[in-house]
């Protein structure tokens, strides 16, 4: 099961199912879908997993071996990418919180956000080589993307499953948080993207023109919210 839980202007997408380390089955590609129909407009979009185990341990094996031919694994794998492309154009800032171990399938869903914010004591990795597969959801280009051409090979060729302070060290990771506040710590960094105008500063970095990085620039300019903080710091200097 999905669950989409909303709360000014940012959205938190859920996947629950613990009886298989929150893998993502056939049904659950529909919900993810789903969930993301429900949080179109929200300023920042959280993906997550149920508990403190598992991020998502990848695709659900049990149910995805009834695929066995070339036309039915491309199917998937073009849906569950589909799913991925749609958060990673989604409008607003999107963070992995990577709650628990983040394996396979698990870490391609992971890198399909802008961020991702990590447990102290969660293992990630692109490990398909394991099952003699590759990354299919997008992953293996986004990773290069991330940590380069060569590193990515290195670690999604190998299977490398790498500590949350190693994904860090090579920046999979964006932030390690300490495990006892990981649930405040994740929320409170996740508030402050939902409630500042990082939506904007992406959308410059992500290729807009001159003209329209100085447009987005003044319309902030003019908002009531800038010359309400404006009026703060200004009272604060005084």
């Amino acid at each position: 099961m999905v669950d989409l839980e909303l709360e000014d202007g940012l959205a938190v997408v859920t996947i629950d199912r613990p009886q298989a380390r929150n893998a993502i089955a056939p049904e659950t590609m529909e919900q993810l879908d789903a969930a993301l129909d429900g949080a179109e407009g929200a300023t920042a979009l959280v993906v997550k997993g149920a508990g403190d185990r598992a991020f998502v341990s990848g695709g659900d094996l049990k149910q995805l071996a009834a695929l066995r031919t070339e036309a039915d694994a491309a199917a998937m794998a073009r849906r569950m990418r589909g799913v991925c492309d749609r958060i990673a154009s989604f409008p607003g800032v999107t963070i992995a919180v990577l709650n628990g171990h983040a394996l396979g399938g698990g870490a391609e869903f992971a890198v399909s956000t802008d961020i991702r914010l990590a447990a102290s004591d969660i293992r990630i990795g692109f490990n398909q080589v394991a099952l003699e597969i590759m990354p299919a959801w997008g992953g293996a280009e986004r990773l290069v993307d991330i940590v380069g051409y060569s590193k990515a090979l290195l670690l999604a060729g190998t299977g490398t499953i790498l500590s949350a302070e190693e994904a860090e060290r090579v920046g999979l990771v964006d932030q390690v948080l300490a495990r006892d506040s990981f649930d405040d710590d994740w929320r409170a960094i996740a508030r402050k993207l939902a409630h500042r105008p990082a939506g904007e500063i992406k959308r410059v970095m992500k290729g807009a023109s001159t003209d329209e990085a100085v447009d987005a620039f003044a319309r902030l300019w003019v908002s009531d919210e800038h010359w309400a903080a404006a009026d703060k710091a200004m009272n604060r200097a005084k």
